[in-house]
């Protein structure tokens, strides 16, 4: 009996004492998928982020679209007294605080994908500060929510409250790309025409983000305050919104440069560079016609989804035109030339490498 009990004796010895960070790394051992985080469930959290904060604003516009921005007149709270509407508030209490409630459903999303990319040992330090930066905007962005409510919708706030959730589409955008499948099939690039097409597709996307920004100010100087008695930027609507056009003719120049110039060259980027201006094409028949019919709330709210598309499309370019963008291997020594990565199964390296300094390796610019 005394012999048999030593050997357990001894195993006990060795594992030693639990410690927190044992049992924090148990507990995410527990978890499906983050034990050991594949490249896929990386990607797919990475892409939910994405498509929560492109969601995020939709709902935001829905919200002052529907005068709905002062439905909950303080914050944190909806009310002095709650946290949640009360029935005097009617329904535009319920729409602000259902819009209040989907940043809830954000940060559990942003949480997520922080996690997985940092427990994903080939995740560089550059996917990591991506995904703490993305995590850190959803908490903020909330902060300048609040704000533009204790200012009673401020048009200027407003505007920054949108730039900051364009911001966060962009961020999402590049942390897809880096989590992505990397084909081993590689296209031939020429160095002369790269130089051409990244100088193209950073002047496209300043003049993207220029445009965005006009049309804030078109929006803060016309009837969408979201509350009745909100004030106005003062600024003339027509004056702000031919300034707004002037750049979107801007815009539409640099795309169809660019798309000339990959056609006739034949560059690997004319997948990518064909649905940016398929997404402009869309967006000027939208901000034409909503302006001709006095800006009904339906169009609208389109116009401000395609702004967001437009801006996934603009960053995705600007990344895809990087000199490392194409040319680039996994980090996982997984690829294929289907594009498909080794690391999908969930018995692959990653359960077994050990956790470290992830190594570093050349990832599109930032």
């Amino acid at each position: 009996m005394t012999t048999s009990q030593t050997p357990t004796r001894r195993d006990d010895a060795a594992t030693g004492p639990t410690t927190p960070a044992s049992g924090i790394r148990g507990l995410f051992n527990r978890l499906p998928g983050f034990g050991s985080p594949t490249r896929r469930f990386t990607h797919i959290w990475a892409i939910a982020l994405l498509a929560a904060n492109t969601a995020l604003v939709v709902t935001g516009g829905a919200v002052r679209l529907t005068d709905s921005g002062l439905g909950c007149p303080t914050w944190p709270r909806c009310t002095d007294d709650s946290f949640t509407p009360v029935q005097a508030m009617g329904i535009h209490g319920v729409i602000e605080f259902g819009n209040r409630m989907l940043t809830w459903v954000l940060t559990v999303i942003a949480i997520a994908t922080w996690l997985a990319v940092w427990r994903r040992v080939q995740s560089t330090r550059g996917d990591r500060r991506l995904a703490t930066v993305l995590a850190l905007g959803v908490p903020f962005q909330g902060v300048i929510g609040g704000i533009t409510v204790l200012t009673d919708l401020n048009p200027w706030v407003v505007a920054l409250h949108f730039l900051l959730s364009m911001a966060l589409v962009s961020g999402g955008t590049l942390l897809v790309y880096r989590t992505r499948a990397v084909s081993a099939a590689q296209p031939v690039r020429v160095e002369w025409a790269d130089r051409v097409g990244r100088l193209l597709a950073w002047a496209l996307y300043l003049v993207c983000w220029a445009t965005i920004y006009l049309g804030t100010v078109v929006t803060g100087s016309g009837p969408h305050s979201g509350d009745h008695g909100a004030k106005r930027n003062g600024l003339d609507p027509r004056m702000v919104t031919q300034l707004h056009a002037d750049a979107v003719f801007i815009l539409v120049g640099l795309a169809l440069a660019l798309l000339v110039f990959v056609l006739a060259l034949r560059l690997p980027q004319r997948r990518t560079t064909i649905v940016f201006a398929g997404l402009l094409t869309l967006q000027g028949i939208v901000g034409g016609v909503q302006y001709a019919t006095e800006l009904p709330v339906a169009l609208v709210i389109t116009h401000m989804l395609a702004s967001a598309l437009l801006m996934i499309g603009a960053t995705w370019l600007v990344i895809d035109f990087a000199p490392a963008s194409r040319n680039d291997t996994s980090e996982d020594g997984d690829t294929s030339e289907d594009g498909d990565s080794a690391d999908d199964d969930d018995t692959t390296d990653d359960d077994t490498a050990e956790a470290g300094e992830p190594v570093s390796v050349t990832q599109p610019a930032q």
